[in-house]
């Protein structure tokens, strides 16, 4: 331990160790999908940031591990926005610099069992006022949410239901934290094994209790997926071609995925009589979605559009929330510069104004999201209590195909299905295509990234409202809600403590010739 300690005395060596157990809990995720570690993965992280030599350097090591992480989660942005994505990992990273503070402040000197306490409810509602603020679609959104992590594990999908992928993500950090207690402070450890038993004990009364969606029916999708295809006229060609396999299989809804027409409908009839003439086939109605400069209003949207066997039906979704710099610049007039060193938007797309819920044939109503919307849990929720039975989320991740994105994005859907208690469709266009349960439960296989395909999925379809969707961000108020407790106390506290300093000594006047004076005078 003496041998680390001094390893460590170098600001330097520090900063690189930081940037490394910051970077820890990816493994967690697709690809890896080593869900299991998220449970121990910040205690490294943390154990650095409670021997911090002082405040200012807890900061900065928090400040290195948030780098180290967000640079981790989004590496598979090197090759399109190159320079610019450390850029942006050490923007958001900057946002654990407080939490590094934090850290060393309530774990640097454990000396009573109430601060193991305070411990373990401030330090998760730290990281979740974290994740909160970079949630904020101009900082990339909820991608790569701690709770994400937990999309396969039967027991956390349940949890999500009750609080989303926010209760998941306060629990994980607060295990986190228990362990490092344990590891690291002795005359603590039974106040930390007793918050591990409280936690378990809550979350298992949560999964025991929470109400389970009622199945009452299903439905059958099929799910095209193109793969890579170059320009928008074959890539339209080869959705057709493999649409039309699905003749007499009896399905409700075929879905393509995010830039699967890459022209305005209203500028191609053709395209749009080619369209409805693969529903009259099928005799399904087909969502695509369009990627394309409108014809009856300025700019470029991306829209889902539903096509019956009379053409366009009238049910239109336009994309609400775009990727910063792959479909529009933040603050372009400063940063448009990016366009210039990797694959950023050279044109803004334009924003919908409002989610819609389609009508798709007598009794089926379905909530579409396109792209890295379908990372919103307040989407999805919002869809849910506008009357959707079906989520669909429309993608594609040509650019990043060989990464770890695809697997990433379509794990995403899991924790929306678990939280919402509605199936979710997660269709691309390249990548990889997934279907979930009400529950979250994976259905049927994955179309990978090296697909051409179609694939027909049986959807059992749910009624009921989980208390998520019923009681929305409960777990993210009660977050800020400790974090503000916690800091009047702190504020109070200090203040007690300078009134209660004694005043500074005063030497005694003495006098001289009459008048008093002090020495040195």
């Amino acid at each position: 331990m003496k041998t680390l300690g001094h390893w460590l005395a170098s600001p330097w060596r520090r900063s690189a160790a930081a940037v490394v157990v910051g970077a820890l809990p990816v493994l967690a995720f697709p690809a890896p999908s080593l869900w299991w570690c998220a449970y121990v993965a910040l205690v490294p992280w943390l154990l650095l940031l409670r021997t911090a030599p002082s405040g200012k350097r807890a900061a900065y090591d928090g400040w290195w591990g948030g780098f180290g992480l967000m640079l981790a989660m989004h590496h598979w942005l090197l090759p399109s926005l190159h320079v610019f994505t450390f850029l942006l990992a050490a923007l958001i990273g900057a946002l654990w610099a407080p939490w590094g503070w934090l850290v060393r402040r309530l774990l640097g000197d454990l000396t009573s069992r109430g601060q193991v306490a305070v411990a373990l409810l401030v330090l998760p509602s730290g990281w979740l006022a974290i994740e909160l603020v970079r949630s904020w679609q101009g900082l990339g959104g909820p991608w790569g949410m701690l709770g994400s992590s937990q999309w396969q594990a039967e027991h956390a999908l349940r949890l999500a239901s009750v609080g989303g992928v926010w209760l998941l993500s306060y629990l994980l950090v607060a295990v986190n934290v228990a362990v490092a207690v344990l590891v690291a402070v002795r005359r603590a450890r039974v106040p930390a094994v007793a918050g591990l038993v409280a936690t378990a004990a809550a979350t298992s009364a949560a999964w025991a209790f929470s109400p389970r969606p009622a199945v009452d029916g299903q439905v059958r999708v099929a799910v095209v997926q193109p793969g890579v295809v170059d320009g928008p006229d074959s890539r339209f060609a080869r959705g057709e071609q493999l649409t039309r396999r699905l003749a007499g299989q009896d399905v409700d809804l075929i879905v393509w995925g995010e830039s699967s027409v890459g022209f305005d409908l209203g500028d191609r009839p053709d395209l749009a009589r080619r369209l409805a003439d693969l529903s009259r086939t099928t005799g399904a109605d087909i969502l695509v979605n369009v990627d394309a400069r409108r014809s009856d209003q300025p700019g470029i949207y991306k829209s889902s559009v539903l096509v019956g066997p009379d053409g366009q039906t009238g049910e239109r979704y336009d994309k609400m929330r775009l990727v910063p710099f792959g479909e529009y610049i933040p603050a372009r007039s400063l940063l448009g510069w990016a366009t210039s060193v990797g694959k950023a938007a050279g044109e803004d797309r334009r924003r919908g104004s409002q989610p819609i819920v389609m009508n798709v044939g007598d009794d089926l109503r379905v909530g579409p999201l396109v792209c890295f919307e379908t990372a919103f849990p307040d989407m999805t929720r919002h869809l849910t209590r506008e009357g959707a039975d079906l989520l669909i989320g429309q993608s594609s991740t040509s650019s990043f195909q060989h990464s770890w994105a695809p697997a990433q994005h379509a794990s995403l859907a899991a924790l929306r299905a678990a939280e919402t208690g509605r199936p979710m469709v997660h269709s691309t266009l390249t990548g990889v295509s997934a279907v979930y349960a009400p529950g979250g439960q994976r259905i049927g296989s994955w179309l990978g990234t090296d697909a051409s395909a179609t694939q027909i999925y049986e959807i059992p379809l749910a009624h009921g409202t989980t208390p998520y969707v019923r009681h929305g961000d409960r777990t993210v108020h009660a977050a800020m809600l400790i974090l503000a407790v916690w800091a009047a106390g702190e504020g109070v506290r200090t203040l007690r403590l300078r009134r209660s300093a004694p005043e500074p000594h005063a030497p005694p006047a003495r006098t001289v010739h009459g008048s008093p004076t002090r020495p040195g005078r």
